[in-house]
């Protein structure tokens, strides 16, 4: 096998389009195993985790390897559904070219129409699979033309099928049958402009022109080839195996990283946390043919790493050789530093490969063990699961004082805690994180606080006089003094300090803690003998405190900058949404492609569930980024809520 009889193909479509159905019919069609897998029977090759037989569809990349006439086909599998779309993002990373499964019965749908203009700004070649033509009221010629209104005259349909619906039972090329149609025959012809001159001279273009002419056409995308299969049935699975060898490119084909001559370059682009085999790296080689036992470095973490015996993989099992050639993919078991998207090369001829800029996390849950063997555990899963998903991400958030899941929306991280719990036997207890409330003043005003205690002996004796006014906003606590002539004594200014900011860690309003607040320390007295740092630090905080009680104390409320994206004929319902939200429109732009991008504030604590709401909204074709920007007053009638909850939630 050499590169040129390689295809890394990745599949896209909606999730319960049949992808994973139509990719372990092509497994099984190729040889792969004795019985065509079916995901909801527990026999799919490709959607192996229990998560995902239980659910019946994909929620993870999975890579099954075909041969198939002189050719090496490995088909990346990915998940449909939008809160595992960073597996697809990273599967199309190291494919040289990519499916996207139409269902007949559904026509285009969301996750078909995102992975269409994905691969559209990448420029990757594409071809286009009609499934589920067994379907009653399924037409492919009614699919193909549905298709070329979407996406462009230039997606094509190559093959002819014997009949449509429930007769569906073959399919032939129209290439070797002569029955290509005549705008298919243009669109080939433009793909190159000798074809092009002749075609239009009136010439007919041979079988090969044709042939080769598709092949440019489709490698420049300028050609979208079309092709017909039920993956139920088993019909058309040899026929698109056929055009994948003959038709999509090989890694020759595709533009190559500029590398040194015989240098290593190999990509992270998948981790796999296996509780029995350990970690597991897939990779693809760019450079030369990586062989077992070979020393490697990686040039993101600076490190050596050994790597022992290296397999290929199909589905859930691995398979042990020998080497990896350029443009194959491989897996290597129990690497110590590296990471998804690294890059293992040679330390004298170091080479760093592109990643890819994944998805950013727009859900969260707060996480704590259920029970003292499972806080033993929970940092190391976290992390292995972290690492296994780069789309996960975990914050410990001091404010609260609780550990964060950050994932793609509730099904992502939901599942994520099921993994966590059968692959490391850890339980973790969920609750949507704690908003981060802060208390400010916006009066200022000026208390004289003396702590006074006598009880026999030496007593207590400290005296301040505090201004207090509001600060600009995230300045936090700003303290200073003017004292002069020793009124409080310099030893005890520290002090004075202190007990100003451990004041401050919890307000008066609702117990949060006070920020943009600035203290000037203008005046007190002292004794001689009673007082000390203690009496002063006691001084100052309940001085603070009273001051803060005096000079209008208001609760503050994070506030998110909001950037999303809908489809126009959604805008509308998604702005109505936000106002209920108590957000504040910023403004609405085309994006083309019948999207509108909406930027908006809006308080943190009205988002939270926003990820699964605007799914529920644009049916599923809307996304967002969300970052936190400022603090802001919280309305009287809001304010009064989370003041009861807090003090609710203390009487508890």
């Amino acid at each position: 096998m050499n590169t040129g009889q390689i295809r890394n193909v990745a599949f896209a479509a909606h999730n319960g389009a049949g992808k994973t159905s139509l990719a372990d019919a092509l497994f099984f069609t190729a040889g792969g195993t004795n019985r065509q897998g079916k995901v909801d029977d527990q026999t799919s090759i490709s959607d192996y985790e229990p998560e995902e037989q239980r659910r019946g569809s994909s929620i993870q990349l999975a890579i099954l390897p075909c041969s198939w006439k002189d050719h090496r086909i490995n088909l990346l599998d990915t998940p449909g559904y939008p809160d595992f779309r960073g597996d697809m993002v990273s599967a199309i990373r190291v494919a040289d070219s990519v499916i996207i499964v139409v269902s007949a019965a559904s026509g285009i749908e969301v996750g078909a129409q995102q992975a269409w203009n994905y691969t559209e700004d990448l420029g990757i070649p594409t071809a286009i699979v009609v499934n589920k033509l067994d379907r009653e009221n399924t037409s492919f010629g009614q699919t193909c033309l549905e298709i070329a209104e979407a996406w462009g005259r230039q997606c094509v349909p190559i093959q002819t099928v014997n009949a449509d619906a429930e007769s569906f039972s073959s399919v032939s090329s129209a290439l070797d049958s002569g029955d290509l149609d005549e705008s298919v025959i243009e669109a080939i012809a433009e793909a190159d402009d000798d074809l092009l001159m002749k075609y239009l001279e009136g010439d007919e273009l041979s079988p090969e022109e044709i042939s080769a002419g598709l092949k440019a056409g489709i490698l420049d995308r300028s050609i979208i080839p079309i092709f017909a299969t039920s993956a139920a049935n088993n019909t058309g699975t040899a026929e698109l195996l056929d055009g994948i060898a003959s038709l999509l490119p090989s890694p020759d084909d595709v533009e190559a990283p500029d590398l040194p001559e015989g240098a290593q370059a190999n990509l992270i682009f998948k981790t796999s946390a296996d509780p029995f085999v350990g970690k597991l790296s897939y990779f693809r080689v760019y450079g030369a043919t990586l062989k077992s036992n070979a020393q490697l470095w990686n040039v993101n973490k600076g490190e050596n790493e050994r790597v022992g015996q290296v397999y290929r993989p199909a589905g859930k099992e691995t398979e042990p050789v020998d080497q990896v050639i350029r443009g194959d993919i491989g897996v290597i078991s129990r690497l110590s530093y590296t990471r998804t998207f690294d890059t293992l090369c040679d330390k004298d001829n170091p080479v760093e490969l592109d990643g890819v800029d994944l998805p950013s996390p727009v859900f969260a849950l707060a996480v704590k063990p259920s029970t003292q063997a499972d806080l033993d555990k929970m940092a190391d899963s976290l992390a292995r699961i972290t690492e296994e998903d780069p789309t996960l991400a975990i914050e410990r958030n001091a404010a609260t004082s609780e550990t964060i899941l950050h994932g793609l929306g509730d099904i992502h991280v939901d599942l994520a805690i099921e993994r966590i719990a059968r692959k490391f036997d850890v339980n973790l207890d969920t609750a949507l994180p704690s908003i981060p409330y802060r208390e400010t003043v916006i009066g200022q005003t000026s208390v004289s606080y003396k702590h006074k205690k006598q009880s026999g002996g030496r007593g207590q004796y400290g005296h301040v006089v505090l201004e207090i006014s509001p600060a600009k906003a995230g300045a936090g606590i700003t303290f200073g003094s003017k004292i002069v002539g020793g009124n409080v004594p310099k030893d005890y200014i520290p002090s004075v300090e202190k007990g100003v900011r451990n004041a401050a860690t919890g307000g008066v309003v609702a117990g949060y803690p006070v920020v943009d607040v600035a203290v000037l320390l203008t005046d007190g007295s002292s004794h001689s003998v009673d007082s000390s740092g203690m009496a002063f630090e006691i001084a100052a905080s309940m001085g603070f405190r009273q001051a803060v009680r005096d000079a209008k104390p208001t609760l503050l409320e994070p506030v998110l900058k909001l950037k999303i994206i809908a489809p126009d004929d959604c805008a509308g319902d998604v702005m109505g949404d936000l106002s209920s939200r108590r957000a504040r429109i910023g403004g609405m732009e085309p994006k083309g492609k019948g999207l509108t991008e909406i930027t908006a504030e809006a308080p943190a604590s009205t988002m939270q569930r926003y990820a699964a709401d605007l799914r529920s909204l644009t049916k599923a074709r809307g996304d967002f980024t969300a970052v936190m920007d400022h603090y802001e007053p919280v309305p009287p009638q809001e304010a009064q809520k989370v003041i009861s909850a807090r003090q609710s939630g203390e009487e508890e």
